[in-house]
């Protein structure tokens, strides 16, 4: 029997992020998973407050280099890895210097929501469907933590209703 095939895809994970509890759920669950046999891929966006040297993200040449369209603009889509620590999953990180690089994750210094955070949510939930597409990977369950990942059942049942990759896959 084939292993079971989760995406999980998450706003916040520590180490890299913690901003409320979804973090420390974003960062059991796939090691849990995986200790029960199953596969996982791992996606989260690259905000600035994350520190590339030491979380040791680098570059994957090979899935960057796409173009994703918000608003009738194309922006760059940028894809990191690093692996989480006492695990052997990757976390694949999806960037993009209009969106990602502040240092601020979802508010500006006087607490005020960024005004271009649904633009940015756009994005980001394109770019992680674009991204398993280019993996060639199937997910037999998608799992989505956060206000950000909210768009993904809406474009896995409309936009790319008919992309093979997606056919089997559920969303949770």
């Amino acid at each position: 029997m084939s292993k079971k095939k989760v995406l999980i895809v998450t706003q916040e994970m520590q180490p890299y992020t913690a901003l409320s509890e979804v973090s420390e759920i974003a960062r059991k669950l796939p090691q849990y998973a995986h200790e029960n046999g199953m596969e996982i891929r791992l996606l989260m966006p690259r905000f600035g407050v994350i520190n590339e040297r030491r979380h040791r993200l680098h570059e994957v040449v090979r899935l960057s280099g796409m173009n994703i369209i918000v608003d009738d603009d194309d922006y760059p889509l940028i894809i990191k890895v690093a692996s989480l620590p006492e695990a052997r999953i990757q976390v694949y990180f999806l960037d993009n210097e209009d969106f990602f690089k502040r240092k601020a994750m979802f508010e500006d210094e006087d607490g005020k929501p960024f005004e271009d955070n649904m633009d940015r949510m756009v994005f980001f939930c394109k770019g992680v469907i674009e991204t398993v597409k280019k993996f060639g990977w199937p997910p037999d369950i998608i799992h989505c933590h956060g206000w950000m990942t909210s768009l993904i059942p809406l474009f896995i049942k409309e936009a790319y209703k008919t992309e093979p990759l997606f056919q089997h896959s559920k969303v949770v």
